[in-house]
C-alpha cells in the first residue's frame, strides 16, 4: 500500500493491483478516514446501530438482528474517493495528493437500507436521512463526520449497509462492522463504522453535508483557478473512467507485432456500455473487447491488441456508460480536486 498519511489513515491501493482481477483485495483496498480517533477494536455483542428521528419507531439493533433479521442482498460496486486522482492537478490544490489508486471494487454484502428504514417506519414529511460512524473529532468543538442523502435516494433499494466485503467480514480500516454502501456515488457518502441513522424533516445543515465536499455546479465539475462566484453543490454521482493497467507510461514495445493492451473501466453512476481506444491522438476510436459483466456499478476489464510501427505512440481509452456520457479530452480543475475523469494518455515507444 501507499501512505499517504498516518494520522488519519490514508492508504492507496497500488496501481499494479487493478491488473489482476476486477474485484479488489480487501488488504489492498484503499483507506481514507476523515477523523484520527478510530475505535481499534469493537464489542461486537454490545454493538448497536441506532434509527432514530422522524419515524414512528425508534430501532437500536444488533448485529444479530441485522445480519438474521433482515433479507440479504449482495451487490459489486465501485468506491472511489472524490479527490481520486487529485495529485495530478494544475495548478496544484490542497488535500492527499492521490494517484489514480484511491478506489476499489468490491462484493458488497448487507441488507437493503430500505428495509431497515421500513422496519422503524418513516413518518410522512420525512426529508433526508443522516448517518454517523464511530470515529470522532481529534478536538472539541470540531464537526462530527456525518452525510446525509435525500430520501427517496436512501429508499431506492439500491442503498445498503454493509457487513462483508468481498466475502469476508468488513476489514477493520474499511468500516467494520457496518458501513453503508451509496452505489454509484463518491466514497465521502458511504459511512464507515455506521452506529447512527437519523430520519430528518428538514434539509441538513451539518457541516460535512453543508459547507464540505462542494463541488462547481457546472459541466464536468469545471472551474478556472481564481474564478469567483460560481455555485457549488455538494458532489454526488460519479463520472466514467477508464485505464490501462498492463502497460506502464514509458514502456517500449516491438515494432509492428501485436501486443495485448488491457485495463479497466466504470460506468460511473450507470453502466459501461463501449471502451474505445485510440492511437492517433484521438483524431479516430475503436472498440475494445469487454470482459464479463459484474454489474452496472462494477469495474469491467477491456482488451485489445495493437501493432504499431517503430517510433512514438501514444494510447488513449476512453469509457462511455449506459446513459452516452462519456470521458472527456481534457482534465477538469476545481479548488477541492474532485471528479477527476479525463481520458488517460499512455506514452510508449515502439521499436
Amino acid at each position: 500500500m501507499i501512505l499517504q498519511r498516518t494520522r488519519p489513515p490514508l492508504l492507496e491501493t497500488p496501481f499494479e493491483v487493478f491488473d489482476r482481477g476486477v474485484f479488489t483485495p480487501n488488504d489492498q483496498f484503499y483507506v481514507r478516514w476523515h477523523w484520527a480517533v478510530i475505535p481499534t477494536e469493537i464489542d461486537v455483542q454490545g454493538f448497536r446501530l441506532s434509527v432514530s428521528g422522524h419515524v414512528d419507531k425508534e430501532l437500536s439493533l444488533s448485529l444479530k438482528d441485522i445480519v438474521d433479521g433482515l433479507p440479504r442482498v449482495e451487490l459489486a460496486a465501485v468506491n472511489q474517493c472524490s479527490g481520486n486522482s487529485r495529485g495530478f492537478s494544475q495548478p496544484a490544490v490542497p488535500g492527499a495528493q492521490w494517484g489514480n489508486g484511491a478506489m476499489g471494487n468490491a462484493r458488497w454484502m448487507g441488507v437493503r437500507l430500505k428495509d431497515v428504514l421500513d422496519r422503524a417506519g418513516v413518518k410522512p414529511g420525512a426529508l433526508r436521512v443522516r448517518f454517523a460512524g464511530l470515529d470522532q473529532p481529534v478536538v472539541d468543538g470540531a464537526p462530527k463526520f456525518m452525510k446525509s442523502l435525500a430520501l427517496e435516494h436512501a429508499r431506492d433499494g439500491e442503498v445498503m449497509i454493509a457487513y462483508a466485503m468481498n466475502g469476508e467480514q468488513l476489514p477493520l480500516l474499511n468500516g467494520f462492522p457496518l458501513r453503508l454502501v451509496v452505489p454509484g456515488w463518491y466514497s465521502t457518502y458511504w459511512v464507515k463504522m455506521l452506529d447512527r441513522i437519523e430520519v430528518i424533516a428538514t434539509e441538513d445543515e451539518n457541516f460535512w453535508t453543508r459547507n464540505a465536499y462542494l463541488i462547481p455546479d457546472t459541466p464536468g465539475a469545471n472551474m478556472t483557478p481564481g474564478q469567483t462566484g460560481v455555485k457549488m453543490v455538494p458532489i454526488n454521482r460519479m463520472v466514467p473512467r477508464s485505464f490501462v493497467t498492463n502497460l506502464k507510461d514509458g514502456a517500449t514495445l516491438k515494432a509492428g507485432a501485436p501486443t495485448l493492451v488491457r485495463g479497466i473501466a466504470f460506468g460511473g453512476s450507470a453502466g459501461v456500455t463501449a471502451v474505445d481506444i485510440s492511437l492517433d491522438d484521438g483524431a479516430s476510436w475503436r472498440p475494445t473487447t469487454l470482459g464479463q459483466d459484474e454489474g452496472k456499478y462494477s469495474f469491467r476489464q477491456w482488451q485489445t491488441e495493437i501493432a504499431p510501427p517503430a517510433g512514438p505512440v501514444s494510447v488513449m481509452v476512453r469509457c462511455t456508460n449506459s446513459d452516452g456520457l462519456a470521458q472527456p479530452r481534457t482534465m477538469n480543475w476545481n479548488s477541492g480536486g474532485f471528479m477527476h475523469n479525463a481520458i488517460e494518455i499512455l506514452h510508449l515507444t515502439a521499436a
